[in-house]
């Protein structure tokens, strides 16, 4: 169990630092739009909602595929990672191509979704005008958004996790230093605003993109898989056929409809008003600085449970599952506390309002409380995704977002006058069913399969 527990750390580490990194610059940005306005900033925040759906589609587009990669690689089979990496672009093609369709052609209707009559001196229809310059921009940065993570996803599959790691590292410094310059106009740069920050965040895209596939083609410690990886586009049809029924349709619609749910969870919230999307905002930007540390072990749980499988080793995945599903809570416990009391301090520095502050620290306490709770699921949620259930995962994630949680928030926020600080708090609460559940499949062993044998 030491090798386990050495090897996801490992994989964790590089990367949480990543993700650590990433997020503290993306509250800095964020920091920077709120220091603007707060219709900039709530602007920002309605148009990430949107782009979050697309984001987490094509991860679970490449996730779907990732499962059979990582357990080819478990297996050594080097020919088996090209035609899975030769499925992960032409399927993120794909889902580019529409994803930009319909911001294209529904995304001012869908930005109008999340404003409503707002009674603490915040102007929607500024709000409404700066999301739409914002997302006119970031659409340029979808493609090299869904390539990077086809290649870093596969390097993680792989156990290569240094380089994604410096190419994220680098695309954050590169989206600080254009943000700090084209927000205020600094140093002979133009005064931008909202459009600044967008134009920032597609440069550092390309700068991300750029790293991760020269090292990969150009490095002399380039990986095996790579070479020849485009001699040729075939992809055996027995292979397509099983990744796409077993891995890409259900991951990828559970990751659009997780994502969905959790859009439709912000519009419920943002039905009491537009300081609660700023409340929101600013908390979802702290929260997500701590989640980087189970998000990252997930990560590396999700990478050695499934070379585990890959090799054959069924009995070692299934002892050490539980444990790092455990040790995933313990480590969220901690951050939690950390989280609790720091949850305060953050939100003083934007410039806005004192309701909105108020409410983002609220809901950045309810979240700190909550933290082992998500810690656990996210756990369980890569282990039984490793071994190719993913109906089951579907079931278990996008299934119970949309069977409970939305209509729970819908109905508390609909039809009761319940304060809006614990119609959060009963959503977050009842992800505790979610987990029950997933320790009782675990236990199971329903996902305890090798899915790449013959």
């Amino acid at each position: 169990m030491k090798r386990i527990y050495k090897q996801t750390i490992q994989i964790a580490i590089p990367v949480m630092v990543q993700n650590l990194i990433t997020n503290f610059v993306a509250m800095i940005d964020n920091l920077m739009v709120g220091m603007v306005g707060t219709e900039q900033m709530s602007g920002v925040a309605i148009v990430n909602q949107l782009l979050f759906v697309f984001n987490i589609t094509v991860f679970g587009a490449v996730s779907g595929a990732g499962i059979f990669c990582a357990q080819f690689f478990g297996k050594k089979d080097m020919d088996g990672v090209r035609h899975t990496f030769r499925y992960k672009l032409f399927s993120t093609a794909g889902i580019v191509v529409l994803g930009i369709a319909i911001l294209v052609l529904a995304g001012e209707t869908l930005i109008s979704f999340y404003l409503h009559d707002a009674d603490k001196g915040i102007d929607l229809m500024k709000t409404f005008d700066y999301a739409k310059d914002y997302l006119g921009i970031m659409l340029l940065g979808l493609v090299p958004f869904a390539l990077e993570q086809v290649y870093s996803g596969t390097l993680r599959e792989g156990g290569i996790v240094l380089t994604p790691m410096v190419a994220g590292i680098t695309a954050v410094v590169t989206n600080t230093v254009l943000n700090y310059l084209l927000i205020f106009g600094v140093a002979g740069f133009p005064e931008l605003g909202v459009r600044g920050a967008a134009i920032a965040t597609v440069i550092s895209r390309y700068v991300q993109v750029g790293i991760v596939v020269l090292w990969s083609h150009f490095s002399k410690n380039r990986p095996e898989f790579i070479r020849g990886i485009y001699r040729s586009l075939r992809i055996p049809m027995a292979l397509v056929r099983k990744i796409t029924i077993q891995g890409l349709l259900p991951l990828m619609a559970n990751e659009c409809l997780w994502s969905a749910g959790v859009a439709m969870l912000g519009q419920c919230y943002s039905v009491r008003g537009i300081d609660v999307v700023a409340g929101q905002n600013i908390s979802t930007t702290v929260v997500n600085l701590f989640n980087v540390i189970f998000i990252a072990f997930g990560a590396g749980v999700s990478v050695v449970i499934g070379q585990l499988l890959g090799a054959n080793e069924l009995k070692t995945a299934k002892k050490a599952a539980p444990r790092l599903i455990g040790m995933a809570g313990l480590i969220c416990v901690v951050v939690g506390v950390v989280m609790a009391a720091t949850s305060g301090l953050i939100p003083k520095i934007y410039n806005t309002t004192q309701d909105v502050r108020d409410l983002a620290t609220a809901f950045i306490f309810i979240s700190a409380v909550t933290m082992p709770i998500h810690g656990m699921l996210h756990a369980t949620y890569f282990t039984l995704r490793s071994g190719g259930k993913t109906l089951i995962t579907f079931l278990f994630d996008s299934g119970f977002s949309w069977l409970v949680s939305v209509p729970l928030a819908f109905c508390l926020v609909h039809y009761t006058g319940m304060n809006i600080i614990y119609i959060y708090l009963c959503c977050q609460l009842a992800e505790g069913i979610k987990c029950l559940v997933g320790f009782y499949l675990i236990r199971r062993g329903i996902w305890l399969s090798n899915i790449v044998g013959n």
